[in-house]
């Protein structure tokens, strides 16, 4: 094998997943087709979820040093403010929540981020770098991949396609990609510096008469850059222009002092609502815009994505097919239930965000990796919380910080943990998630609850049956 796992896509599902793989002391190979890192903001939104997949990849100190929350909305007609107002309503950090709100990153400082994390795991990403074809048999994948006119043949022993809605991992696999394209509806987008208007607002305005047409900017963190939205007819320009970004603003805004600048990118974009009937075949995998693409609304896409790897890289790493085959099960039909709540936000044009869209309710309840014997109001396969407590030597631990790496996390509630196994720590605590002493809880790499039960020996029994532990490349 030239890698153990070859990652087609170099976004934010790629990186997260070659990070988490990386870390795990799995070899990969990561390549995009694209012969420069984009610059654009794209996705900005990073939901309470991302952030605490962050967390536990060790990036989130640079995220939250740089992200902020989303600002406060005004909507403009003729020239005055008619309404004004939170997209959502801020909550406070609490112990099982610590990142309980949206955040603001443009995406290409996102996947700056995560590249410098990747580089600090002893990865790099390979660009202009494409992949044309694949092949696979019971040992492996054997993709071709084309670099600058010269071919060449990689072997791997998994192969993810990570490479976005046009994705040739999918094509070459022969699976269908169901949904919608809205050809007529249209949006140009962009970044671009504007004079003329404060950075402590979203700003927005309306065309009267025509609810379906709008004009959005709002200020990019760390930047001097607004992100520039405005619906468009389908039959102007394909190509936008720095003159059709000043066009929109004069028509939108009537204020000859909003000047914008030279945007420094733009791209037409037309809602794609699709989802990938499979996201595995064999020794390949999709994940990310390749399996799903959604609607802007809610902030979704990027964030899905994210969870897709998460839930992907410890799987891949244990290699064991019980965990292989629970990819899909578990992620196909929350993709299913995210792009539902995406494509009604976008129908419904609603500015608000409530708790559906953070993903911190997003869980595997009655799954194959969800033990289904406790049935408390904290059960196998939710999320579990972050929150405090005392180990047994009495000091203060955030569980946070027991579950933080590649292995699984054993809590002993009130008892002494039962014997050692390779890949799990465990960790007698005085307390957690109000389970009544002599309770174990058994918590997935990905930070979701496995097991709880009062009798020590399903534990092992639960972890052989997963092959978790067992399993390899």
């Amino acid at each position: 094998m030239n890698t153990q796992v070859l990652i087609a896509g170099a976004g934010p599902t790629g990186l997260v997943l070659a990070c988490d793989l990386l870390r795990r002391g799995v070899t990969v190979r990561i390549v995009d087709a694209a012969p420069e890192f984009h610059t654009g903001s794209r996705g900005k939104g990073l939901q309470p979820r991302s952030l605490e997949v962050f967390d536990d990849l060790g990036l989130i100190e640079p995220v939250l040093a740089e992200a902020e929350e989303y600002p406060v909305l005004r909507r403009y007609a003729d020239g005055a403010v008619v309404w004004e107002g939170r997209t959502h309503e801020p909550a406070a950090p609490s112990p099982a929540r610590p990142y309980p709100n949206l955040l603001m990153l443009p995406q290409a400082r996102t996947e700056q981020l995560l590249r410098a994390r990747l580089a600090e795991l002893g990865g790099r990403v390979e660009l202009g770098v494409r992949l044309t074809g694949c092949t696979q048999d019971d040992q492996g994948v054997t993709a071709t991949l084309e670099t600058a006119g010269r071919t060449e043949r990689v072997r791997a022993g998994y192969l993810v396609g990570a490479d976005g809605g046009r994705s040739t991992v999918r094509k070459e696999l022969g699976i269908g990609f169901a949904g919608d394209t809205y050809e007529t509806e249209r949006m140009v987008v962009g970044d671009v510096r504007v004079d003329g208007l404060d950075r402590e607002h979203w700003h927005a305005w309306g065309r009267p008469g025509d609810e379906g047409r709008w004009l959005a900017l709002c200020p990019l963190p760390g930047t001097g850059s607004f992100q520039f939205m405005a619906t468009v007819a389908p039959d102007e320009a394909p190509e936008p222009t720095a003159a059709t970004v000043r066009r929109l603003i004069e028509e939108a805004t009537g204020d000859p002092d909003i000047r914008p600048h030279e945007p420094t990118w733009l791209s037409l974009y037309r809602p794609n609502i699709r989802m990938a009937d499979r996201f595995r075949a064999g020794r390949v995998f999709l994940a990310g815009d390749a399996a799903h693409v959604h609607s802007p609304a809610g902030g979704q896409g990027l964030n899905t994505g994210i969870q897709d790897a998460y839930n992907l890289g410890w799987k891949l790493a244990a290699g064991s097919e019980a965990l292989l085959d629970s990819y899909e099960e578990e992620r196909l039909p929350m993709a299913a239930d995210v792009l539902g709540l995406s494509t009604r936000l976008h129908h419904a044009r609603s500015v608000r965000r409530d708790p559906e869209t953070n993903q911190l309710g997003i869980g595997y309840r009655g799954g194959s990796l969800s033990d289904p014997e406790w049935t408390g109001e904290l059960r196998p396969g939710d999320r579990a919380p972050d929150g405090r407590c005392r180990d047994a030597g009495g000091q203060p631990v955030r569980l946070f910080d027991l579950f933080r790496g590649p292995h699984w996390t054993l809590l002993a509630v009130g008892a002494e943990p039962p014997g050692s196994r390779a890949g799990v720590r465990a960790h007698a605590v005085d307390t957690a998630y109000d389970l009544p002493a002599g309770t174990f809880a058994l918590v997935r790499p990905d930070g979701y609850v496995g097991l709880i039960t009062a009798e020590p020996g399903r534990v092992d029994r639960y972890l052989d049956l997963v092959g978790s532990v067992s399993g390899s490349l």
